[in-house]
């Protein structure tokens, strides 16, 4: 049985909610079963946003998880709020730009990727959250690199089509210089 249980989770304008997307829309390309649930404050950008992702080969019962497989972590709120909610055994990932407190956490795998950085090296802020999806898809892969290209496309507007293929250079890229700690 397969079944990835994620939280992805930043400020409003670091495409948490993208990513959250791409992912249910992969999900759902491979024929599996998805839940997709956003939360964000009424500030959107700059505000706290975090998206629920299930991704399961059974029927979802409930979009409500209270503990996760894996966690994407873009600031330091998040990480307070939802770093002793990843499963023992679980993954934690997170861009160290923006955290203070490093997780501690012993009984989980821990990620770094430095995608502020690399976006810079890249020229475009806007490759953020495809480097931190390529890195998730290096240590949890639990959906395809294809699914995730097709999904790209369906859920970007036809006008930003034109930066698809540098969105695929991010997600490989991400796969590259994730670490473990």
């Amino acid at each position: 049985m397969m079944k990835e249980e994620l939280i992805i989770a930043g400020f409003g304008g670091q495409g948490v909610l993208s990513m959250g997307k791409i992912l249910a829309y992969s999900g759902v390309i491979q024929d599996l079963e998805v839940s997709w649930m956003p939360s964000y404050g009424p500030e959107m950008r700059g505000g706290t946003a975090n998206v629920m992702v299930m991704i399961s080969d059974k029927p979802i019962s409930s979009p409500v998880v209270h503990e996760f497989d894996t966690a994407i972590i873009l600031n330091q709120q998040s990480m307070d709020k939802f770093e002793s909610m990843v499963k023992p055994g679980g993954a934690l990932i997170y861009d160290e730009n923006g955290i203070v407190k490093a997780p501690t956490r012993s009984d989980i795998d821990i990620y770094t990727i430095d995608a502020v950085a690399e976006t810079v090296k890249m020229g475009n802020s806007k490759m953020f959250n495809t480097l931190i999806l390529g890195g998730y898809l290096k240590v949890r892969p639990s959906i395809a690199i294809e699914s995730v290209f097709m999904a790209l496309k369906r859920s970007l507007p036809e006008r930003a089509w034109k930066l698809l293929p540098d969105n695929e250079k991010a997600i490989k890229r991400g796969m590259e210089i994730i670490v473990k700690r």
